[in-house]
This record gives structure tokens, C-alpha cells and sequence, in this order.
């Protein structure tokens, strides 16, 4: 009983293994939950601000480098909302090639993120480098999977990191047939090291915490999606791209520089639990086998099983991209030509973290009027929050301080946040006396 009585303030100043800086403040007191707040305080970037008046061949490599280890989703986004509007139709291999693109994005993203982030807490480990001690096999099959999904995004952007390879209308190069081969057998080589990470994930021991929430995720007719598709929600919701705005809303939040999104008011997930809990029927059949083995039950409503379909997700990335490199061509030309046009551009993709919204209103000579980017964390924001109230209560709040912070730590990082993507746009109001 003297336990619930205490008061507990626990204040993180700064989250590890996270992309970006942000912070966490929590106060118990009386054995409830009185204060709880993701602090996203990294300064605003205002990417949608410079991107103003910028034409419309500059965007795909100004918006790449609004994340260093997703670049691909926004430069993909921004490219296919512009082609959209204006009237662009991509040749076959392009679109298929975009898809590989983005598939070595996904490889990679998810295996750092995996290795590198979230299963050394799982292991009571403080990093990498201490997980690796206890399963090195693991953490060198993780890297390498990493290593292989920079190697695809490098073959059609030129390099991993901010890559320059796609422009409006397609590509700005074709990789040659010798280097398809080669990634070819490498992609195939890795098939069982990506299986044997499912069954790796899936042994892993994650807290039980069953909670009730709406998945929203992208949906296809045929395929998984990736970088195609209409919006959907596990309520039935089925919209369009350009009706976003009628679902879906942000508002500012005192304590956090990126905006908090809500779904017909209420918080939402996106990202690789919300993916496979919409779309695990669209798995290739060998993918779907293998995830039928771990036991998991879909749709799930533990958020720590995200770990699990990151991992589902390697596998069907590398599946997705060995299918469509089997058909590969030099194409007589990467790209088609474009005509730019006045009107509003609208597109979402997934990103690795889940779904990425942009808008752009365009200018007769291709130029930008005005940007909107939504991104997966802000949209995860909301859902973060809700989920540490939940899973604490789950946990207990009679545990000791360091427990309990780094139970909020185990949470937050199993989203995989982007914060810095997050810090999009910043409502600024000055008064003076």
C-alpha cells in the first residue's frame, strides 16, 4: 500500500537508440498516472516552408533529406504525387523498379531497427554492442540483411544515404544487367538468413499487453503495400489519397514541435503492425507459411509484435524485389518526359515507420506554392502516449523508478520513431506587451 501512496517524477532529458532527440516526462502520484508526455523538442526544419517556390525537378532531392534513413519514402511520395498531377505515365519498368527501390529501404530500415534499436532491450541490454556479446550470430545476421537492403538502394539512387536517382517521370539512370545478376544471387542468399530473423523475433520474449486501437495502412487490390494503394483503416475506412484531410487531423500540442495527428479524434497506428494486421492476407504464400509458424494470431493488439512483422516484412521485401529483378530490362529510356502543370499534388506511400502523406500545390511553370508533409511518427504520436499509459498500468506502477523508465523506453523505441522526420511544422504565435 505504501508503494501506490508515493509520488514518482521520472524524466528522460534524452531517448537512446532513437532516430532524432526527444524526451519523456512522467509523474505517479497515489498510484496514477498524473502526468505523461512525449517531448518532442528538436528545433522545427521547415522543409515544407523552403520547399516554396522550388521547381518541381529540385523536390525529390530536397525532401530526401528530410530523413537520412528514409529517404526513399519521401523522395518516392513527392515524385508520384507530382506525376499524378501532372499527367505523367511511368513506363513499366520504372514503376517496378520504384518498388524494388523501396523495397531496399525497407530491408535495411527494418534490420537496423531490429538489431541496432529495439531487441537489445529485450535482452536487458543497454546497446548493440552488448547484445552482440550474448547472440553474436544474430546481431552479424542482422547487419549484413542491413548492409544488403543500402547495396538495393544504392543500385537505383546511387547512393544509400540521401540518394539522387529518381527524378519526375522515372529514374535519372538504369543499372546494368551484370549488376542486377549479382544483387540477384545476394537477394537470394539472404532468403533463409531473413527466415531464420522471423524465427529469431518470434522466440523473443515481449511483454503481454493487449490493447484496443485502430491500424490505418495503405491497401492494394493485388499487392502488398508499399508504394501503391488507397488508404485504409481496420474500421472499413477505404479513401482515396486526396480525402485525407476528411479523416484525418492535426493540432499542436504544447509540449512537442511536431504536430499531433487523430483519427476522427481519436489516436491511430500506422507502421509495420498496422501493415500486416490490414494487409496479411496479400503475403506471398511462403511468407504467409512462415508467419503462420511463429503462432502469431493477426490482427494482433499487442504493439510489441511489431518486432515480428518488421521481420515478416524483410522477408517479403526481399521476396518482392527478387520477383521483379527476375524480369529485369535496360530499359530504351529511364524516364519519360514530363509537362508540369498548375493544381494540387497528392500521394502517400509506406514508409518503413507507416503511411507518409504529402500535398503540394503546383504553379503553371512547375513550381511550388505550397507543401504539406505529414510523416508516420507525428502520426504515431498520439498512439505512443496512449500506449505507455496502457502498457504502465499493465506493468505496474509499484515498480521501481529505473524499471518503470525503462519499461517508457521499451515502448517508445518498439515504434521505431522518427522524430526528427517528426519536427515538420510549427505553429508560431508571439505576443507583446
Amino acid at each position: 500500500m505504501g508503494d501506490q501512496k508515493r509520488t514518482v517524477s521520472i524524466h528522460v532529458p534524452v531517448l537512446a537508440r532513437v532516430e532524432g532527440e526527444g524526451a519523456l516526462d512522467l509523474r505517479i502520484e497515489d498510484g496514477d498516472i498524473t502526468e505523461l508526455r512525449l517531448r518532442i523538442f528538436e528545433p522545427p526544419r521547415f522543409f515544407e516552408k523552403f520547399l516554396e517556390g522550388r521547381h518541381y525537378t529540385e523536390i525529390p532531392d530536397m525532401v530526401a533529406r528530410i530523413c537520412g534513413i528514409c529517404p526513399v519514402a519521401y523522395q518516392v511520395t513527392a515524385a508520384q504525387a507530382l506525376e499524378k498531377l501532372f499527367g505523367v505515365e511511368l513506363d513499366p519498368w520504372a514503376r517496378a523498379m520504384r518498388r524494388v527501390f523501396y523495397c531496399g529501404e525497407w530491408i535495411q530500415s527494418h534490420s537496423l531497427h531490429i538489431h541496432l534499436l529495439a531487441a537489445p532491450d529485450f535482452f536487458g541490454c543497454n546497446s548493440a554492442i552488448e547484445l552482440a556479446k550474448i547472440a553474436p550470430d544474430e546481431v552479424r545476421r542482422g547487419l549484413r540483411i542491413q548492409a544488403l537492403g543500402n547495396e538495393l538502394m544504392e543500385l537505383f539512387g546511387a547512393r544509400s544515404v540521401h540518394p539522387v536517382g529518381v527524378r519526375i517521370g522515372g529514374f535519372h539512370g538504369a543499372p546494368p544487367l551484370a549488376r542486377i545478376r549479382e544483387i540477384r544471387e545476394k537477394l537470394r542468399a539472404a532468403l533463409p538468413e531473413a527466415e531464420a530473423l522471423i524465427r529469431w523475433t518470434a522466440s523473443i520474449h515481449v511483454p503481454q499487453d493487449d490493447q484496443a486501437f485502430v491500424s490505418v495502412a495503405m491497401r492494394h487490390a493485388h499487392d502488398y503495400a508499399i508504394e501503391a494503394g488507397a488508404i485504409a483503416a481496420s474500421d472499413g475506412l477505404f479513401i482515396e489519397p486526396e480525402d485525407y484531410d476528411e479523416h484525418f487531423a492535426e493540432q499542436q500540442q504544447a509540449h512537442s514541435t511536431a504536430l499531433f495527428s487523430s483519427y476522427r479524434g481519436q489516436p491511430y497506428l500506422v507502421g509495420p503492425l498496422a501493415r500486416i494486421n490490414l494487409n496479411h492476407e496479400r503475403l506471398p504464400a511462403r511468407v504467409k507459411a512462415l508467419l503462420d509458424e511463429t503462432g502469431l494470431v493477426l490482427p494482433s493488439r499487442n504493439l510489441f509484435h511489431s518486432l515480428v512483422a518488421r521481420a515478416v516484412e524483410v522477408l517479403l521485401a526481399l521476396h518482392e524485389a527478387l520477383r521483379l529483378l527476375d524480369a529485369y530490362r535496360v530499359p530504351d529510356s529511364p524516364a519519360v518526359p514530363v509537362s508540369p502543370r498548375a493544381g494540387v499534388a497528392t500521394s502517400c506511400t509506406e514508409a518503413p515507420r507507416g503511411l507518409l502523406w504529402h500535398r503540394y500545390e503546383m504553379d503553371d511553370d512547375g513550381r511550388v506554392v505550397n507543401a504539406r508533409i505529414v510523416p508516420p511518427t507525428s502520426q504515431n504520436q498520439a498512439r505512443i502516449e496512449e500506449d505507455l499509459r496502457l502498457s504502465l498500468l499493465n506493468f505496474g506502477l509499484d515498480h521501481a523508478d529505473d524499471a518503470l523508465r525503462l519499461h517508457c523506453e521499451k515502448v517508445i523505441r518498439n515504434y521505431d520513431p522518427c522524430i526528427s522526420c517528426a519536427t515538420h511544422f510549427l505553429r508560431m504565435k508571439v505576443e507583446r506587451g
